[in-house]
């Protein structure tokens, strides 16, 4: 006769798994309620983030300045200052070239369209002019058919791009407060927090900023290896505003995918219009060649050595942020999931049990390999010795 079940130990069994199913629901209730609560304060959320991350990028000469006994409030509006002139700095240097070239840009481009138009008109294709002017009125109509949408979609650009600007001039704002006043923010949290919550949230805090530093240097160095590389391909390929162009990738390389994606298809537009299909196709193979090191080698590789996170999980992390937020939770994915693993780390510290040391007999002394010392144990004269050397009470009544 085989083996029963016990129903004492299936009981068990059943009771521990309804606990425990119990606790994951309620887990992913306060999970889920935490989660709306951020949705309803996003608007403001969302400026906090942009001023944290940029403060990460502007800290490390405001405290260099501050070493050397600036006032918090002046080193702060130095930096804030040379900010604001960086980036216009970065904005001339893409726009005052692509200016001087706009002439013959748009000539370009209505010579890209021609050319388009007389390839299509041949072999294969042998599109004529009547299917052409066809196509484009029939395009006309649907557009005027679609004003509405169009207006809809035009307004809600406009607010898109307005609630843009609220939110930069509000994070550069937070940022300077950041700057000026964020030595002081941990000490005042502990004496606003009872018991252990006045270690442990700063605690957590100090080892978040840690982490959100790493991240924004490691985006930067991603960013910056995007613009040399693509730069050294459109400068041997002969394609001009190379500058500009390594500038844009460089920037854009802190919005992930969509950043890519735009400045790829920039320098792709502008070789064409300059230098033909040819080292259009050579432009886009380099982009693409790029992006997937950068991607799948050099980014993953790079963050997940300074957030000590595996490169899978960077992956999936930015995977999942992306299907979950958009471009947002792409952006915000890494620096999340490094989060989470700076507080499960912290958590694990605190919960894990040391195993207790072996407490030595009084008298008896240890040798260096943690036995016994035999030869001395038997003698006076090592008995003391021993003791002298292996406790701080010896080491205070030896002189004497």
């Amino acid at each position: 006769m085989g083996p029963t079940l016990s129903t004492a130990k299936t009981r068990t069994a059943m009771r521990d798994a309804a606990r425990v199913s119990a606790q994951t629901l309620l887990i992913l209730l306060l999970t889920y309620v935490i989660l709306r609560l951020l949705g309803i304060a996003w608007s403001v959320l969302w400026p906090l983030v942009v001023a944290l991350l940029l403060t990460t990028l502007t800290w490390p000469p405001v405290r260099f300045l501050r070493r050397k006994g600036w006032p918090p409030a002046l080193a702060a509006s130095l930096v804030t200052l040379l900010f604001l002139v960086l980036i216009a700095g970065i904005v001339v240097l893409i726009a005052v070239p692509v200016s001087e070239q706009s002439g013959a840009l748009g000539q370009g481009v209505v010579d890209g369209v021609q050319k388009v138009r007389d390839w299509a008109s041949g072999p294969p294709l042998n599109i004529s002019d009547d299917q052409v002017n066809s196509g484009l009125n029939s395009a006309i109509d649907k557009l005027q058919a679609s004003v509405g949408d169009i207006a809809n979609a035009t307004l809600t650009g406009v607010s898109t791009i307005v609630n843009g600007l609220v939110t930069t001039i509000l994070a550069l704002f937070l940022m300077f407060f950041f700057l000026k006043d964020g030595p002081r923010f941990l000490p005042w949290l502990s004496r606003q927090l009872p018991g252990r919550f006045a270690t442990d949230v700063p605690e957590i805090a100090s080892r978040s900023w840690n982490t959100l530093g790493s991240f924004v240097r490691s985006q930067a160095f991603v960013g910056l290896l995007d613009a040399v590389f693509i730069g050294l391909g459109l400068w041997i390929t002969g394609v001009k505003l190379v500058l500009p162009l390594a500038v844009l990738t460089f920037v854009t390389a802190f919005i992930p995918i969509v950043g890519a994606v735009f400045a790829g298809l920039v320098a792709v537009l502008i070789a064409l219009v300059f230098s033909g299909w040819v080292k259009a196709l050579i432009v886009l193979g380099i982009i693409l060649l790029v992006q997937q090191l950068e991607g799948n080698v050099f980014q993953p590789m790079i963050q997940s050595r300074g957030l000590g996170l595996h490169a899978a999980v960077v992956l999936l992390a930015v995977t999942l942020g992306g299907n979950l937020a958009g471009i947002v939770g792409s952006l915000l994915a890494v620096p999340v999931a490094a989060l989470i693993a700076v507080i499960w780390g912290y958590l694990r510290e605190q919960l894990s049990v040391r195993p207790a040391e072996p407490v030595p007999e009084p008298g008896v002394p240890e040798s260096p390999a943690g036995s016994p010392a035999g030869s001395s144990a038997g003698s006076p004269a090592g008995s003391s010795a021993g003791s002298s050397a292996g406790s701080p009470a010896g080491e205070a009544e030896a002189p004497a």
